[in-house]
Parts: structure tokens; C-alpha cells; sequence
């Protein structure tokens, strides 16, 4: 059996955004008192490609049964085992803005398998106060912080120019992973999971999508 470490090096980030897609699915059918489905079934209730789900699955093992199809309960408990999330993770956000602020209090940062532990800012206005139901620390206690807490995760929300400073300082903390929404480019570190998030660039992309001279066939794979 496939590991969630193993699964994490070997797995390609298109696959385990679709694992979290098929979870969020088995999870509003567990919700519906719905027992077992087929992969086409599960493609024709939310839209996806059959083929490709019992493509992804197949690399994890077998699952399905003939005849019968997937059962839910188990299956969705696998995937929230490979995905990490039979755990808590605690979440740090540095930079908090409109945007760090918003996210300390986004209810999927804060469930049964995530939890924001502190936000960090160099605004003496919002240092020692509560944000969303999160401490704000200055950055220079962001060491201290983590290492008290424990947390994995950094969020990080802070100006491009600001960027690449905070995220050395999160990779001396110990962080392990970097959700980065900064506008600027991050060099990679062995340690350190990098994920960008650039909200600018998909805005961009919906614009190039509604422009008149743009082809039919364009953006389509």
C-alpha cells in the first residue's frame, strides 16, 4: 500500500488536486446517505472524466468493487489519509492585510484538519492585537512563534518587496510548507513545499477568456 509521505514525492500536483476534488465529492454523498457509487456515476454527478478517475485511484490500489462500484466510506477515508488530513496542521499567515486578515478567518483554514495559529506584521496598529480570532506577533518573533506552536504551514501575504525576506526567515524557522500569494518569485528550497498562488494571473486568464478576438478553440486542452 502507498503511503501519504510516499504519495507526496511520487504523485503529481495535478493528481492530488483532483484526490481533493473526489474527497470534497465522497463527502457531500457520505452527506447524502449515499453508500456506494460507480466512477461513472461519480463523473456524471459532478462533472468529471471516469477514465481519469479510476486512473488516479488506481495508483493508490484497489478500491473498487465489480458490480458494485466504489464504496464511499472507506474510500473517502483513504483519500483523507493520503491527502494528510487525518491530522491537525497549524497554519501561520504573514502579512496581515485585507488579504492575510481575510484568510485567518476562512472557515477551510480552520477545521478538523487545519488551524491558524498566529499571524505575523510589521504594523505596530496590529502587533499584540487579535485579527479574526488570530494573535498578531511582529515579524521578528515569527522563530519564537513557530517553534512554540509547532506550526507547518505559512501563508504568505505580504508585499513583493517583503517577499523573499520573509520567506528566508520561514525557512530558518523550520516551516515546511509555503502557501505564497506575494507577487514575486521564490527561490526553491530542498526543505520548504512552495505553492504560488497568483490570484493576478487567473484574473488574467478570465479576461483572456471573455476577449472577443480570442478563438474558439483557445485555452481549451
Amino acid at each position: 500500500m502507498v503511503t501519504a509521505a510516499e504519495s507526496s514525492s511520487t504523485t503529481s500536483t495535478a493528481t492530488l488536486n483532483r484526490l481533493s476534488v473526489y474527497l470534497r465529492c465522497l463527502r457531500e454523498l457520505q452527506r447524502s446517505g449515499t453508500l456506494t457509487i460507480s466512477s461513472q456515476a461519480l463523473a456524471d454527478r459532478f462533472h468529471l472524466s471516469s477514465a481519469q478517475i479510476r486512473k488516479d485511484l488506481a495508483q493508490f490500489g484497489e478500491f473498487g468493487i465489480r458490480g458494485k462500484g466504489y464504496e464511499i466510506a472507506p474510500l473517502a477515508e483513504r483519500l483523507h489519509h493520503l491527502l494528510g488530513l487525518d491530522r491537525k496542521r497549524r497554519l501561520v499567515i504573514v502579512g496581515m492585510g485585507q488579504l492575510g486578515t481575510a484568510l485567518a478567518g476562512y472557515i477551510h483554514f480552520n477545521d478538523d484538519s487545519f488551524e491558524v495559529v498566529a499571524g505575523f506584521d510589521c504594523d505596530p496598529a496590529k502587533i499584540g492585537r487579535s485579527l479574526r480570532g488570530v494573535p498578531v506577533f511582529a515579524i521578528a518573533d515569527l522563530r519564537r512563534t513557530i517553534e512554540e506552536t509547532g506550526a507547518e504551514i505559512a501563508v504568505l501575504t505580504v508585499p513583493a518587496a517583503a517577499a523573499v525576506e520573509c520567506y528566508d526567515a520561514l525557512s530558518a524557522a523550520g516551516v515546511r510548507a509555503v502557501l505564497n500569494f506575494a507577487p514575486a518569485s521564490l527561490p526553491e528550497r530542498d526543505h520548504v513545499r512552495l505553492k504560488n498562488v497568483d490570484l493576478r494571473t487567473y484574473l488574467e486568464e478570465a479576461s483572456f477568456l471573455l476577449s472577443p478576438e480570442r478563438s474558439p478553440n483557445d485555452g481549451k486542452s
